[in-house]
C-alpha cells in the first residue's frame, strides 16, 4: 500500500483497540502519532511494528486527563504537521455499583474518557479547521447507548462522547471535517478479559465476541474519502445486540 502522506493520531494506542487500529492505519499508508500513558515497552513494540510497515510513527507520552500535559505535547507535535485523522480511543473503567461508588472512581473515568476527548480534540480540530479538512472518530461503547449495571460512570462518559460527536459535527461541517462515533459491543481485549464471556455471548445474536479488527475496519473506513458524506453518526459494532 503506498504512503498517503497523511497523519492519523490515535489515543491509547499501546494496547487493545488502539494497537489494532494503529496497525491497520499503517497498512493503509497513514503516518501515525500514537499516544500512551504508562507502558514504554508496549508503546515501543507498537511503534516498531508500525515502522516495519513502511510508514512514520511518533510516540506521544501523556495522560489525556491531564489538560496541561496533553496540550503541551500536542502543541509541540503540531509544529511539524496537522493530522488528517484523530481517533479518540483512550479509556478506562473503574466499575462499581453507583450507591457505593467512590468519588475518585467517578472522577477518574469522566476525566479520562470524556474530558480527555476535550483535551485532545480541541487543539487538533483547531488545526484541522485551518486546513479545512479532517476526520474525527470517537470510540464510545454499547454501554453508552444501553447502560450496564456497575458502570454508571463509564456509561455516562461514553454517552457523553455520543452527544459530543453530534454537536461537534454540526460546528465543523462547513470546514470539511467529519465527526463520527463507533460504539463497540463486547470486543476481545484486555478490558473484557475478566468478564463472564459465556453469559455475554447469550445476549449476542451472532453468538460470539467481537475482535479488535472489527472496530479497526470501521475506523479506517470513516477516515477514508469513501465516508466523506457521513458525519454526526454513531455506528454500532456489536454482533446484533438489541439496544432499546
Amino acid at each position: 500500500m503506498p504512503k498517503l502522506d497523511k497523519i492519523v493520531l490515535i489515543t491509547g494506542a499501546s494496547r487493545g483497540l488502539g494497537r489494532e487500529m494503529a496497525f491497520q492505519c499503517a497498512d493503509a499508508g497513514y503516518d501515525l502519532w500514537l499516544t500512551y500513558q504508562s507502558s514504554d515497552a508496549k508503546a515501543e513494540a507498537v511503534k516498531e511494528e508500525v515502522l516495519s510497515r513502511g510508514v512514520e510513527c511518533r510516540l506521544l507520552k501523556f495522560d489525556v486527563a491531564d489538560a496541561e500535559s496533553t496540550r503541551s505535547s500536542l502543541a509541540s507535535a503540531l509544529e511539524s504537521g496537522t493530522p488528517w485523522g484523530l481517533i479518540n480511543n483512550a479509556g478506562i473503567t473503574r466499575d462499581g455499583l453507583f450507591i457505593r461508588m467512590k468519588q475518585d472512581q467517578w472522577d477518574d473515568v469522566i476525566h479520562t474518557n470524556l474530558s480527555g476527548l476535550f483535551n485532545v480534540t480541541q487543539p487538533i480540530v483547531s488545526a484541522m479547521m485551518k486546513k479545512k479538512e479532517g476526520r474525527v472518530v470517537n470510540i464510545s461503547s454499547v454501554v453508552g447507548l444501553a447502560g450496564n449495571p456497575g458502570q454508571v460512570n463509564y456509561a455516562s462518559a461514553k454517552a457523553g462522547m455520543v452527544g459530543a460527536t453530534k454537536a461537534l459535527a454540526l460546528e465543523v461541517a462547513r470546514r470539511n471535517i467529519t465527526v463520527n462515533c463507533i460504539a463497540p459491543g463486547f470486543i476481545q481485549t484486555e478490558m473484557t478479559e475478566e468478564l463472564d464471556s459465556e453469559a455475554i455471548i447469550k445476549g449476542i445474536p451472532l453468538g460470539r465476541l467481537g475482535e479488535p479488527r472489527h472496530i479497526a475496519d470501521l475506523a479506517l473506513f470513516l477516515l477514508s474519502h469513501k465516508a466523506d458524506y457521513i458525519t454526526g453518526q454513531t455506528l454500532s459494532v456489536n454482533g446484533g445486540m438489541h439496544i432499546s
